[in-house]
C-alpha cells in the first residue's frame, strides 16, 4: 500500500513538474497551433530517474494539462498518448541503461516517437504542408529535451550520489 500511495505522489509530483516545464517557455507554431516547449526534458528526465511507469504518465499528464490550460485543449487527448508513450520508451530503457551512450541512443528513441506522433497527427488534422513546417520545431524540440534531461539527470546523480533517494 505504502508503494501505491508512493506511486501515485510521484506520478502527481511528476506531472506538475512537466506541466509548468511546459508552460514556461512556448514558442507557438500558427500553422498547426502547436508550440515548442521545454517539456519534453523534463519527461525524459523524469522517465531516466523514477522508470516507465512514472515516467510514461507524469509525461502525458503534465503535458496535456498544460495544453488545456495555455488553451490547446484540441491537442491535449493526442499529446496524453504521444508524451505517454516518450516517457515510457525514455523510462523502460533508459532508467536500465548501465552507459551513457545507452542512455542517450534510449532517449533518441524516445525523442522520435515524440516526432513522429506529432507529425501524423498534424499531417491527420492539418495536412502534410502545415506537419512539415512544424517538423523542425519538433525535432529541436527532442534533440533540446535529450541534450537538457541527460544534464539534469547528471547533475542529480551527482547530487545523490547516484544513491536512489526514492525508494519506489
Amino acid at each position: 500500500m505504502q508503494k501505491l500511495v508512493r506511486t501515485i505522489a510521484y506520478i502527481g509530483i511528476g506531472s506538475a513538474i512537466v506541466c509548468a516545464g511546459t508552460m514556461i517557455i512556448q514558442i507557438p507554431i500558427p500553422q498547426t497551433r502547436g508550440y515548442i516547449n521545454l517539456g519534453d526534458a523534463l519527461v525524459l528526465t523524469i522517465a531516466m530517474l523514477f522508470g516507465s511507469k512514472i515516467g510514461g504518465l507524469a509525461g502525458g499528464l503534465g503535458s496535456a494539462l498544460a495544453d488545456i490550460l495555455l488553451g490547446y485543449a484540441h491537442w491535449a487527448p493526442f499529446t496524453f498518448a504521444i508524451k505517454g508513450i516518450e516517457g515510457l520508451i525514455a523510462g523502460s530503457l533508459a532508467y536500465k541503461a548501465q552507459n551513457t551512450i545507452v542512455r542517450v541512443l534510449s532517449l533518441i528513441l524516445a525523442g522520435l516517437e515524440m516526432v513522429a506522433g506529432y507529425f501524423i497527427t498534424e499531417t491527420f488534422m492539418y495536412g502534410v504542408g502545415p506537419a512539415v513546417v512544424e517538423l523542425p520545431g519538433n525535432c529541436f524540440q527532442a534533440g533540446g529535451g535529450v541534450l537538457i534531461s541527460m544534464l539534469l539527470f547528471l547533475a542529480i546523480k551527482r547530487v545523490t550520489k547516484g544513491n536512489k533517494v526514492w525508494n519506489i
